[in-house]
């Protein structure tokens, strides 16, 4: 029997059904706490609370009817004995067809319900209760569920009603049907086993968990549904993607006197690139390329492109996601067809050696600059050259005396100017004064602009030596550059001396790295300044980052400066690695006696002994010639 204890573990749905089954009205509303008080309530024959009334229990109406119509059958067809009285209520049962009219056995038993106290003694009386009772009424139940499928179908009909808390007196054909009630009627693969898990768990009178099963069944249903709506999502978006991607492909609809030539520098970014076509920095008027376009013609970030882009028409305007115009078509990529440029050399790949080529620096009997460079630093093709100078040394006036040579002596070198960092006035100096491609980015501009223009213009010059050509880059200055790097690149966690993050390093060391000499033709040659004796702590510590990496370095020093003696070349500190490389062998041996002789004197007595004798001579032949002889007189 049911206790106290098991109607307070009953959900809401089940005991407002408990209640319908007591013949209590208006609980619809009723919180479970209250509906509870009004079953017990029920049960012990008290009042009803307001807005509540006692109508017949439908469990009574039914005994009541089974006792009426097993009194009207005969008396031979009805019983055999008076033990035999469970047997008469189960005969009487199979001769039923309405669901509401077939016995239930003692249903008050069941619900543990007091006949006594709710005014039923005359019906326990009428029909005595035993075990016997009960197992015939399942039996019975059984064999009416079997009769035939249209009555089973209209008893899984009445137990979806159940579930949502409808009352309904009987299952007839002409009874409306919902959604719920034609699902369940569907047939189903497994539906033949869950029907009769469901048999066996209605024979241990547990009838209420048949409506967690279908409520189970039904969030499975749910969550298949919430698979199919988010794998129709994905299909949606993936179709949005593709539609977006396609309006940025070349459309080949357009016509040739529609479409407007561009040219520029590609810069490829994490999901899209550009063509920048007002220079290294990003512009209003620069051209969109997809990524699918990218991977389609094998563009490089720094590749030189000319294509061609629909100009948009009067009246229209594009939104915010479409400000930039997108490219239509390529026609060439630094220079090349777009099929020979796909079989281009990586510049990963390429093997690096020691520079083999000299480049002269000498260029006018006046130019004591170059002259000096020649003799105590040569530089060669593929050099990785480092000016350490401290302030107002003049390394801006040497950075443009080693341009303007490289541009007399070797007009075949491509020359790339990169000023990060540096005064307005100077940039537009150096613009007027040399013959070479000229990128700046000065400093009032952000740090984010300075590392953009570096790394484009170095990306840049490694297309231009993948295609075999020799390239100059003259950088002013990588101190600033690790400055920029050090404020724009998010924060490693590990800082250095000076304030100086240790992630904040790789970046200019890439760049300065990627000068080399290829072995099978093409050189990139970087020349780079370095701030020494600024009284910062942090110069020095990037000083001494790349104090190791260069393979050639021209000290300047502020004693001769300070003195206005130009150019305040330290002679004894500068050098070059690998010299024997670049020099002829009679100029060599000379260079070495000069070194020796004036390796014993100090900066200024070194400097005083050589630069006079320098400037009486034409030519470093001359020079070397009258250094020679000279020594061997003295021999």
């Amino acid at each position: 029997m049911a206790t106290s204890q098991d109607i307070h573990s009953m959900k809401l749905p089940e005991l407002k059904e408990l209640a319908r089954q007591l013949g209590l009205r208006g609980i619809s509303g009723m919180r479970k706490p209250v509906l509870i008080e009004t079953i017990e309530a029920a049960r012990s024959g008290g009042k009803a609370p307001e807005g509540v009334t006692v109508g017949k229990p439908k469990a009574a109406a039914a005994v009541a009817k089974g006792s009426h119509d097993a009194n009207q059958q005969p008396a031979g067809q009805a019983t055999k004995s008076s033990a035999e009285g469970g047997q008469e209520s189960t005969e009487t049962e199979e001769s039923k067809e309405s669901k509401d009219e077939r016995p239930v056995g003692d249903l008050f038993d069941v619900l543990g319900i007091d006949a006594h106290k709710s005014g039923h003694t005359e019906h326990r009386n009428r029909f005595p209760h035993t075990v016997a009772d009960e197992e015939n009424v399942v039996i019975s139940r059984r064999r009416h569920r079997n009769t035939d499928s249209s009555r089973g179908s209209h008893t899984n009909r009445g137990r979806s009603e159940r579930e949502h808390g409808e009352e309904r007196e009987g299952s007839g054909s002409g009874s409306v049907r919902n959604l719920d009630d034609i699902l369940a009627a569907l047939p189903s693969r497994n539906d033949r086993p869950r029907r009769r898990s469901y048999e066996d768990h209605s024979e241990d009178g547990r009838d209420y968990r048949h409506n967690g099963y279908d409520r189970r069944n039904r969030g499975d249903r749910n969550d298949r549904n919430d698979r199919n709506d988010r794998n129709d999502r994905r299909n949606r978006n993936n179709h949005r993607n593709a539609v977006r991607d396609r309006d940025y492909e070349p459309r080949e609809n357009f016509k040739p006197e529609d479409l407007v030539p561009v040219a520029g520098i590609v810069d490829v970014l994490d999901s899209y690139a550009f063509v920048r076509t007002s220079g290294y920095l990003p512009g209003p008027n620069d051209v969109y390329i997809s990524m699918g376009q990218v991977k389609k013609y094998g563009l490089r970030k720094g590749d030189a492109v000319h294509g061609s882009i629909r100009p948009p028409r009067e009246g229209e305007h594009r939104n915010q996601r479409q400000k930039f115009v997108p490219l239509q078509a390529i026609d060439t990529i630094n220079g090349m067809s777009v099929e020979d440029a796909a079989g281009r050399p990586h510049f990963n790949k390429l093997t690096p050696l020691y520079p083999q080529e000299r480049m002269r620096m000498e260029t006018q009997p006046k130019n004591i600059t170059g002259r000096l460079i020649d003799i105590v630093a040569p530089i060669g093709k593929g050099q990785r050259g480092l000016i350490v100078s401290p302030p107002k040394a003049g390394k801006t006036l040497t950075l443009q005396s080693i341009a303007n040579s490289i541009t007399a002596n070797n007009p075949e070198v491509h020359l790339m100017v990169v000023l990060v960092d540096e005064r307005p006035e100077e940039v537009t100096d150096m613009e007027r004064t040399v013959q070479g491609e000229v990128i700046s980015s000065t400093f009032d501009r952000p740090a984010s602009d300075h590392t953009t223009v570096a790394e484009l213009a170095i990306e840049r010059a490694k297309r231009l030596v993948e295609l075999g050509q020799d390239v100059v880059v003259l950088l002013d200055s990588m101190t600033r550059l690790a400055r920029a790097y050090n404020i724009s690149a998010p924060a490693s966690g590990r800082i250095l001396s000076g304030g100086v993050d240790a992630q904040a390093l790789y970046p200019p060391k890439r760049f300065f790295g990627a000068a080399r000499n290829i072995e099978n033709g093409g050189s990139l040659t970087i020349i780079s300044s370095a701030l020494v004796e600024t009284g910062s702590k942090m110069d020095e510590v990037i000083f001494e980052e790349f104090k190791g990496t260069g393979n050639m370095e021209l000290r300047l020093t502020r004693d001769l400066a300070d003195k206005r003696m130009f150019p305040a070349i330290d002679i004894n500190a500068s050098g070059t690695r690998r010299e024997e490389l670049i020099t002829a062998p009679e100029e060599l041996s000379v260079v070495y006696r000069l070194r020796r002789l004036l390796g014993g004197m100090e900066t200024e007595q070194a400097y005083q002994t050589l630069v006079p004798r320098l400037k009486k001579t034409a030519t470093n032949r001359d020079f070397l010639a009258a250094i020679n002889q000279s020594m061997l007189a003295q021999k």
